[in-house]
């Protein structure tokens, strides 16, 4: 991790790690925790596979769904690590991102309290991480690990 470039998220969440990986990689588990409550999430797309396309819709009132991510994924490890870019779409085309273009791993490690959750955010250069930062990236990246953390701890199914 490059501290002038990357953001990242560390949490034990108290589930197994097929658990955690099943909220991330199940459309309807995502839609549960992927964006910041009360706001409400729709999956369009979830490929999951190297190249497969990520797409999330956000709606603050249950009716109108708007765009929140066109995404790829990069590499998928299964139950270990995924990693996906909005810098390019689901359709492998580049784009400029709103509100800033990034790479995000996603790493599950076994702990003796469930898993080991770790999420680094990379970001092309110092003023995307800091506009990244500035617009809550920690309050919103820790929602949502939060929110991800309630779903597997509490699903026993998951």
């Amino acid at each position: 991790m490059n501290p002038e470039l990357d953001l990242s998220i560390d949490r034990i969440i108290r589930a197994p790690r097929k658990q955690v990986w099943e909220a991330w990689t199940q459309p309807a588990k995502l839609a549960q925790w992927w964006i910041p409550a009360p706001t409400q999430c729709r999956v369009e797309r979830l490929d999951v596979r190297a190249g497969g396309g990520f797409v999330t819709l956000m709606s603050d009132d249950g009716e109108a769904f708007v765009p929140h991510l066109d995404a790829c994924f990069l590499t998928i490890d299964e139950y270990e690590r995924i990693v996906f870019t909005n810098a390019i779409n689901s359709e492998w085309r580049p784009t400029s991102p709103a509100p800033v273009p990034m790479t995000a791993e996603v790493v599950l490690r076994d702990h003796p309290d469930g898993t080991d959750y770790r999420v680094i955010v990379r970001h092309g250069d110092p003023a995307d991480r800091a506009r990244h930062a500035e617009l809550g990236f920690a309050e919103g990246w820790g929602s949502t690990t939060a929110q991800l953390a309630r779903l597997a701890e509490g699903d026993a199914e998951i």
